[in-house]
């Protein structure tokens, strides 16, 4: 039985349609499985056809899926994907910007088009996608929007701060949003995981190993010694987090940043 509904009851986002970027691995996979869990239509949104293809394919058998090819950093083929996804599932109402990139490396050897692609990957395109999917939720009178944004969106981290500057500035963004659209229907949340067991934490241990010489358990030691509770974040808990600021029992929750990182950041 769906997890999210109780006997004789629809789940309690059946009919919503729930676009994620970056949905094809990783936390946008784990959120896609939830977000159809509770009977929500999905829409993967990325660059690898593959990847996109593989993961569509998957929720395909237990719901409706479909996936959409875009660079988040381009407005005009974020616009066209968004076409592409409401012509198949209807208006998005549920739209997770999960896609993001991460580059490791010290203040003084950023280089202007690094600091350049982290904004347009992880603010810009979060800009982009969400002017693409609000008019409708706006129209509908309900919405989600929920930005995967990082702990590097709440404290600071050194030799990432192009990361950094971007992931607070998807924070400050789902602020200023939240309070522009708190009284029509809309909410605009952040979640902001610690390190996670995804890719992108594994190429942050080898890039440890290969600056340091250290062992690739050692690495991740030196990762997980940051989480209180001494653990990888697991993809399905960040998921979790997700899947509940979509519910329709989540209206009084917007404006936050939740930090999912086993006590890592108290912010009072």
């Amino acid at each position: 039985m769906n997890q999210s509904t109780n006997s004789g009851t629809a789940p309690a986002l059946a009919g919503r349609h729930a676009l994620i970027t970056g949905g094809g691995r990783g936390i946008g996979a784990a959120i896609a499985r939830r977000l159809q869990a509770h009977g929500a239509r999905i829409t993967l949104l990325g660059r690898s056809v593959d990847t996109l293809e593989a993961g569509a394919r998957a929720l395909r058998e237990t719901g409706e899926a479909i996936y959409v090819t875009a660079d988040v950093t381009d407005a005009s083929t974020v616009r066209a994907a968004f076409a592409k996804a409401e012509a198949a599932l209807g208006p998005v109402s549920l739209l997770i910007n999960n896609a993001g990139q991460a580059a490791a490396t010290p203040f003084l050897k950023t280089e202007a088009a690094l600091w350049q692609r982290m904004l347009d990957v992880n603010l810009s395109g979060t800009f982009h996608c969400t002017q693409a999917a609000l008019p409708a939720m706006l129209e509908a009178g309900w919405g989600r929007i929920v930005n995967v944004a990082s702990t590097a969106g709440l404290t600071g981290y050194g030799y990432v701060a192009a990361y950094c500057a971007a992931k607070h500035g998807v924070v400050g963004l789902t602020r200023a949003l939240a309070l522009e659209v708190a009284k029509r229907g809309v909410t605009v949340n952040a979640v902001c995981p610690g390190y996670t067991e995804t890719d992108i934490v594994q190429e942050a241990v080898a890039n440890i190993v290969a600056k340091t010489g250290r062992s690739e358990a050692q690495a991740r030691e030196e990762l997980t010694r940051r989480n209180p509770q001494g653990r990888m974040v697991q993809p399905d808990e960040v998921a979790d987090a997700v899947a509940w600021l979509c519910l329709p029992s989540a209206q009084a929750i917007t404006g936050q940043a939740i930090a999912v990182a086993g006590g890592e950041v108290m912010v009072g």
